[in-house]
């Protein structure tokens, strides 16, 4: 037989072993693979829908961990209880779905990020993967909300708007938060990318805190709770970034994970990184988290800043009579394309509108900004600018989504890079 080429791309359904490492920091280097799908039967780079791969057989479960000492023991004996995790099925379904698009996708921007891309030429091509996989179809199925590509003292909310040029370095710091949903089943996980190893203890820091946050959340646990072993673990660390001076790394007070609800990326709860919440709040049976922590060597509390290019159509919109047809008309399109999404303007401008399946080649909006304001002014839309520390400052972010199962909690994102 003959041998296959060099970097030549793998033949679909070959069942294949990870052997390529990521040029980042940031991950779990022992188990992290940018080749991660190909022990799947996926090609290289990955083109196969998630759902034709996976035909006829389950989607990937996520990690699963268990639930609180005091109730696990009653829970997992229990027929009744077990009797409700079945009827979840569709659900977990449908999570497990979008997770494994989402591990294949971030595979697969692991692997092009590097110093010197452009962070729009990163996000669109994440972005067509991401349609690829999940086979895009409108609100059925596709992206969950714009990919953030915050830089250093950027913690959330930025993706590049058209005509924004910005380049990746080698001392950057960038956050990757994107999503996937499938019938409003939203996966929401995040990464952050260094090259640089002074950055190292600030990524290790955030990571550990995710993950205690994670481990410490369960049915019927106090949020406050969750909230204070965060805060804990993100500031017994330090960094060191210039030589011979440690500064402390703080969470970020004004940021917190959220529960998530169907097409709502973000639900009624909230999971502050800080202690001293409400200690009334507990998590409850069949509750989707997305728990994510940020951490900073600035000051540790974020203001709006910078240009905006993240919206959102408000799920409790107001009923408000529009006067300006290109208002009623952006609306329509929102409503069509996005639903209760959030969206960003490079969407708004593409050729489809932000869904080929939607409006073909005939999507693009244009002279949409005025029409933009009036919906956000009369709260129809809200504007989500981007949510920076103080300037000089670094940020980090790790985030993972977990479903509160009757038996069990199951991290859906996790994977082997982080």
């Amino acid at each position: 037989k003959k041998k296959k080429k060099a970097g030549a791309a793998s033949a679909p359904g070959t069942i294949g072993t990870p052997s390529k490492k990521p040029p980042s920091r940031g991950l779990n280097h022992t188990t992290a693979f940018i080749d991660y799908y190909i022990k799947h039967g996926q090609t290289d780079p990955p083109t196969i829908p998630i759902a034709t791969l996976f035909q006829g057989e389950d989607f990937p479960m996520g990690e699963i961990q268990p639930l609180p000492e005091h109730i696990r023991t009653q829970r997992e004996s229990s027929e009744e209880v077990r009797a409700r995790d079945r009827l979840q099925q569709d659900l977990q379904k449908r999570l497990r779905h979008a997770a494994e698009v989402h591990r294949q996708v971030r595979s697969y921007a692991q692997s092009i990020i590097c110093p010197g891309i452009a962070l729009v030429d990163m996000c669109e091509q994440l972005e067509s993967k991401n349609r690829e996989l999940v086979r895009e179809c409108g609100l059925e199925r596709g992206i969950a909300f714009p990919t953030g590509c915050s830089l250093n003292h950027v913690a959330a909310h930025y993706t590049p708007n058209p005509g924004d040029n910005t380049i990746l370095t080698y001392d950057d710091v960038m956050k990757v938060d994107f999503g996937v949903q499938v019938e409003g089943r939203i996966i929401d996980s995040a990464w952050t990318v260094s090259f640089n190893p002074k950055y190292d203890p600030l990524l290790q820091a955030v990571k550990e805190a995710t993950e205690t946050g994670i481990r410490t959340a369960g049915i019927d646990v106090r949020i406050c709770d969750v909230s204070e072993e965060i805060q804990e673990v993100m500031e017994s660390f330090e960094v060191e970034l210039t030589p011979g001076k440690l500064q402390p790394i703080r969470s970020i007070r004004n940021l917190s994970g959220h529960s998530i609800g169907h097409y709502q990326i973000h639900a009624a709860k909230v999971v502050p990184i800080v202690g001293g919440g409400d200690n009334t709040v507990k998590m409850e049976e069949g509750e989707l988290y997305a728990i994510e922590t940020f951490g900073s060597t600035g000051r540790g509390y974020v203001v709006e800043d910078m240009e905006c290019s993240h919206y959102m159509k408000n799920i409790d919109s107001p009923r408000v009579p529009l006067r300006l047809d290109r208002s009623k008309k952006l609306l329509n399109h929102i409503n069509k394309t996005f639903g209760t999404l959030a969206f960003c303007r490079r969407w708004l401008e593409r050729e489809d509108g932000g869904s080929f399946a939607v409006h073909g080649t005939k999507g693009r909006q244009e002279r949409y900004m005025g029409a933009l304001k009036n919906l956000c002014d009369v709260g129809i839309v809200f504007a989500c600018p981007p949510l920076c520390d103080v300037k000089g400052s670094y940020t980090a972010q790790y985030e993972h989504t977990f479903l509160l199962r009757p038996t069990c909690k199951e991290v859906l994102s996790r994977g082997d890079d982080y």
